[in-house]
């Protein structure tokens, strides 16, 4: 990926700019807190991490799916949280990803609400229960194309979480008997747990073939997605 040519005026790429600085931070971010991770339970039982890396809990059947690819030969797995910006910034570069590589990759995500953001497990939870109605990539979009509008926020943004399910079209009986069912809470949970047992600490997360990604820049990180597209 060439590194975008600085704008001369007031170019519409300036904002692309800070996504591709606020991205690559992430990756750097996600890099360090995998080494701590490692180096804290390398005394406790170095054989139970290798156990929990399985692709049982990087992908199970209920995974959410963004894209199945017809002639797989990987598969990207990112914990992710709606209301975390690193995620939000990754979100197009992902999508450039799918774009380019949907033939042979096959891309998943899984929730990992972190504890210090007031929404993100609603977000969470109101994602689930639209994707109960097969309508996850549309509400999960809404939430990154919107996340500076209700992000860090101290209110609880459920009720506006509910207008971009009714924006979306849903069974609206549907939608708010699933947000009530604590069985949808629990999905979201579940996510959790394996990304915990898997090493996740933080957001964006990324799993390639069952192994976190470990990338220096973006650069390596579509190198690494296109190797294994390629074998």
């Amino acid at each position: 990926m060439s590194t975008p040519i600085p704008p001369s005026t007031r170019s519409p790429k300036k904002p692309k700019i800070v996504v591709w600085i606020l991205l690559a931070a992430a990756v750097v971010a996600a890099i360090i807190g995998y080494a701590v991770a490692q180096g804290n339970s390398k005394a406790a039982s170095p054989q139970a991490a290798d156990a929990a890396t399985t692709e049982q809990q990087v992908v199970r059947e209920n995974s959410r799916v963004l894209s199945q690819a017809p002639s797989e030969k990987a598969v990207l797995v990112e914990f992710l949280d709606y209301e975390c910006e690193a995620c939000g910034a990754a979100y197009p570069f992902v999508d450039e990803l799918r774009a380019e590589y949907s033939e042979n990759v096959t891309f998943v995500h899984r929730y990992f609400p972190l504890p210090g953001h007031l929404n993100s497990m609603n977000a969470a939870v109101a994602v689930e229960a639209a994707a109960q109605q097969d309508a996850y990539e549309p509400m999960y979009k809404k939430m990154f194309d919107t996340q500076a509008q209700w992000g860090e926020s101290a209110d609880n943004k459920s009720a506006l979480f509910r207008t971009y399910a009714e924006d979306l079209g849903l069974d609206m009986a549907a939608y708010d008997a699933a947000v009530a069912d604590p069985a949808t809470e629990e999905r979201v949970k579940l996510d959790i747990a394996d990304g915990k047992a898997l090493g996740v600490s933080g957001t964006p997360t990324f799993f390639l073939d069952g192994k976190m990604l470990n990338v220096q820049n973006l650069e390596q990180f579509r190198a690494a997605v296109a190797a294994t597209a390629a074998n």
